[in-house]
């Protein structure tokens, strides 16, 4: 019997699947698409019908504005495993990138009075959509394999900023409207086909930050590729993970070139629809464990 519950905000990414198999329970952001309110997991349909509207919508020109978790929310998402006696590890996107994770450390000290003999560990991931996911998955495994939440906690911790994230974007005008380029700099990079390369950095609390511009698809799904062989560790032991807004050919042919290279457990989703919107259609994520970012 698990002595301890897993939870993480729906940014995590985790496939139905996933979340059937590993027990990990999800709190979901809630988005509005032209002032229509859409839950971001478990609203009636699979995750995989959610996202591909979500992403045509915005294709389409669709308004989009995503808001925090509340405190409220996740004390009542978290309560019911307490009330049964058992710990819980509530694992959020990074701070950088969203109010969340004060939400969740807030909620977390409202039940450590509560119950106050509750293991509770609120931790932000340092990272986005699977690089979060990835984390909850293997302290799953961990907890499966009889490792107590403390122990879990502190590998996250230790972890979480070996968990390699880098993403291509593929227009910028989805950046602009987030504030994250210049609408001059959107355009240039539009007439010039650039192609922005964003990375969870070594920063405390860690930003997606952009690192370089790629010239044309192919040039940036290829510096996907030498951020993995340049960094990963161990790939043929270990989960990788790849998201897509709804790009799934070119996600699975990023998804061969890793085998050839090594990697035999590939789990590919489309992209959460927290940070999506940000990036865009035709965005690609790679995550992977690899060289500590902070060395690099």
């Amino acid at each position: 019997m698990n002595t301890f519950d897993i939870f993480v905000d729906s940014a995590a990414n985790l496939p139905d699947e996933t979340v059937a198999t590993t027990g990990i329970k999800v709190v979901p952001f809630i988005s509005t698409v032209d002032g229509k309110e859409i839950i971001c997991y478990n609203n009636g349909k699979t995750f995989s019908e959610t996202a591909k509207e979500f992403y045509e919508s915005i294709a389409a020109g669709a308004d989009v504005k995503t808001s925090l978790i509340s405190e409220a929310r996740f004390v009542e998402a978290l309560t019911p495993s307490l009330e049964q006696g058992k710990g819980v590890i509530l694992i959020t996107i990074t701070e950088s990138l969203s109010g969340t994770f004060v939400q969740a450390r807030n909620a977390g000290n409202t039940l450590k009075e509560k119950f106050p003999d509750r293991k509770i560990f609120v931790i932000d991931s340092a990272n986005a959509s699977l690089g979060e996911g990835l984390l909850a998955i293997y302290a799953s495994r961990m907890r499966d394999d009889g490792k107590d939440a403390e122990t879990c906690a502190k590998w996250i911790e230790d972890n979480k900023y070996k968990l390699n994230s880098h993403v291509t974007i593929n227009e910028m005008k989805y950046l602009k409207k987030s504030g994250r380029v210049s609408t001059i700099i959107a355009i240039a990079g539009a007439i010039l086909n650039i192609k922005p390369m964003l990375w969870a950095d070594p920063s405390s609390p860690a930003n997606l930050a952009v690192y370089a511009k790629e010239r044309g698809r192919k040039k940036s799904i290829d510096a996907l590729v030498k951020a993995f062989t340049d960094n990963v560790i161990d790939p043929a032991n270990q989960t990788i993970a790849i998201a897509h807004c709804n790009c799934a050919d070119e996600a699975e042919g990023l998804a061969e070139r890793l085998r050839a290279l090594g990697a035999e457990d590939i789990l590919i989703e489309f992209y959460d629809l927290c940070t999506g919107s940000h990036v865009g259609p035709g965005t690609i994520a790679l995550f992977f464990m690899g060289k500590d970012r902070r060395g690099r």
